[in-house]
């Protein structure tokens, strides 16, 4: 077997069709390393382009890919899976297959209901998702993420600065509120009357959202996050600045 992994930079993208039925299930990206695990333990494992690293279909939801059969194309540069779908649910949204977004062959553009429909969707993945398809399909008009980007990185930099003032200036007043809120002196609660800490939840928000479009501007997930928190769970916070500054 020779596969063309200089193609598409050392991966091999991946269709995966359903043994018994031959519905197209998902498609995915492997490197040479998934591939050799996955012919070796006859389990799918894929190489993940966001979170940057190797994972086993159905390692957290239990709904694994046996591979019954594997096939390259002629130019050698991708290639064709077929499975038992253990679970009867390949898609993280919970449908049985990936490919349930119907386009209208007589719609010109994707909107956001169409390009995302189910609300299974982890909520920053889907702002991730939105933050992409307005990346590819411009309309300053109607899309504020749209025209952060048009305007180039400096204006969602820029936001990201002004979210992370305002955030700070809301938890000095939600300070302020809880030891002199007896006196009456100060009116507090900017979004929300007499609730500043509605005020703290909001501007982080914002500050939330506006990194999910940098991020997706430089097609990073922000699911990476999360998996560096992780990494960093149990790790003492002096430990892991002092392994930084070495």
């Amino acid at each position: 077997m020779c596969v063309n992994w200089d193609k598409i930079d050392g991966l091999l993208p991946v269709i995966v069709q359903e043994e018994s039925s031959n519905e197209v299930l998902m498609m995915a990206y492997m490197n040479e390393e998934a591939l050799n695990l996955s012919l070796k333990t006859g389990f799918a494992h894929y190489f993940s382009r966001t979170k940057n690293r190797i994972w086993k279909k159905g390692e957290e939801s239990g709904n694994i890919q046996i591979i019954r059969s594997a096939l390259l194309d002629c130019d050698n540069d991708s290639l064709l899976i077929k499975v038992e779908q253990k679970g009867g649910v390949a898609c993280h949204t919970g449908k049985k297959s990936c490919f349930f977004n119907e386009i209208s062959l007589t719609s010109k553009t994707l909107t956001n209901t169409e390009f995302i429909k189910n609300e299974k969707y982890d909520i920053f993945d889907h702002l991730y998702h939105v933050a992409l398809d307005r990346k590819l399909n411009c309309d300053t008009q109607n899309s504020y993420i749209a025209k952060l980007y048009s305007k180039g990185e400096n204006a969602y930099l820029k936001k990201i600065c002004e979210e992370a003032g305002e955030f700070c200036f809301a938890l000095k007043d939600l300070s302020k509120f809880k030891k002199y809120k007896e006196l009456g002196k100060e009116s507090f609660g900017e979004h929300k009357v007499g609730d500043p800490s509605y005020d703290v939840i909001y501007e982080a928000a914002d500050i939330f959202f506006h990194i999910v479009v940098a991020l997706a501007d430089f097609d990073l997930h922000p699911s990476r996050i999360i998996d560096e928190l992780k990494r960093r769970d149990g790790i003492s916070g002096i430990e892991e600045k002092n392994a930084r500054d070495k």
